[in-house]
């Protein structure tokens, strides 16, 4: 069989974003902005939010890592050490209050465990969060829009936007696939063994981010790394010929990455990782440039495969 990038066929098919979908998606963001509003009329309560400086002491002196200032304190939270928040109630801002207590034996601080201290707080504010009616308000002051309406427009507009960009993702990536199985190409033992290497240090680094260990996952999975091994190996193949298939179709069409985009790639990373360009060029080197332009070259490379297909919406 001929290698085959050109005229490939797929179908696709184009999720329109429902009203259901806008309307949870203003109810989750309702949940996380709560409307913040300043009490001045009454004392401290639980559920209150609290803007506070605090300073910590055992036996007279002051400790490091007890002294914080303008910090935030939902009372009843429990988020402080047992006995700090309940003495904090029925006060007013501008108090200042000496809170006593005692830390659990098994604090994690070894000099602190199991002492008394005493922290010297002041209040400065008390704050109640509640939702925020689905108005022009919240549109205002959440959505940045003028009208609920405007701002639910909007919402619509960005969702559809953001499903069209994953399915047209899907859409490139089901071509390239298609694309790869035609071509000529069958990897080595050796470089089968390294992709799913590769595949599993990915899972470990995944783990990682949980707190977990490749050998906790295997026992809740109750499998082995050789199973795990053999189950990634298709997967490991059929990146391998994806691979494969870009390099054939930068060779035949003789594409190349600009510098101007590589820049402009190396932009898109910065913006992804939260990072300046002054930032990231501590982490520049070979290895970096050669992923960066890969990247580059793999965009057109699905990017002329995209252009040249067949494709029928569903």
């Amino acid at each position: 069989m001929a290698f085959t990038y050109l005229g490939l066929k797929a179908n696709y098919q184009r999720h329109m974003v429902t009203e259901s979908e806008v309307d949870r998606h203003i109810e989750r963001l309702q949940q996380q902005y709560p409307r913040i509003a300043v009490v001045t009329d009454r004392p401290t309560e639980n559920g209150d939010e609290i803007v506070l400086d605090y300073a910590g002491f055992c036996e007279g002196v002051q400790f490091a890592g007890g002294t914080a200032e303008m910090q935030t304190l939902v009372l009843g939270s429990g988020m402080f050490i047992p006995g700090f928040e309940e003495q904090l109630l029925d006060k007013v801002p501008g108090e200042e209050v000496t809170v006593k207590v005692t830390f659990p034996e098994q604090y994690h601080s070894e000099e602190l465990a199991g002492k008394a201290a005493e922290f010297k707080c002041k209040i400065h504010e008390i704050r109640v969060k509640t939702p925020y009616e689905l108005d022009d308000v919240f549109a205002k002051e959440v959505g940045d829009c003028d009208t609920f309406p405007e701002m639910k427009e909007k919402l619509r507009e960005s969702l559809q936007s953001y499903t069209d960009g994953r399915g047209e993702m899907d859409l490139q990536d089901r071509l390239l696939r298609a694309a790869a199985e035609t071509l000529d190409y069958t990897p080595t033992e050796g470089e089968i063994e390294e992709a799913v290497q590769e595949q599993m240090n990915n899972l470990r680094a995944q783990l990682s981010q949980q707190g977990l260990t490749l050998d906790m996952y295997m026992q809740f999975m109750n499998t082995t790394e050789a199973a795990l091994r053999e189950e990634a190996e298709p997967t490991a193949i059929a990146a391998l010929r994806t691979e494969a298939a870009i390099d054939r179709i930068v060779e035949l069409e003789g594409l190349t990455a600009t510098q101007e985009e590589i820049a402009d790639m190396l932009a898109i990373v910065c913006q992804q990782n939260d990072m300046t360009m002054e930032q990231i060029q501590e982490y520049y080197d070979a290895e970096l440039e050669a992923a960066i332009r890969r990247s580059v070259l793999t965009g057109k490379a699905m990017g002329l495969i995209r252009d040249a297909a067949v494709i029928t919406e569903v």
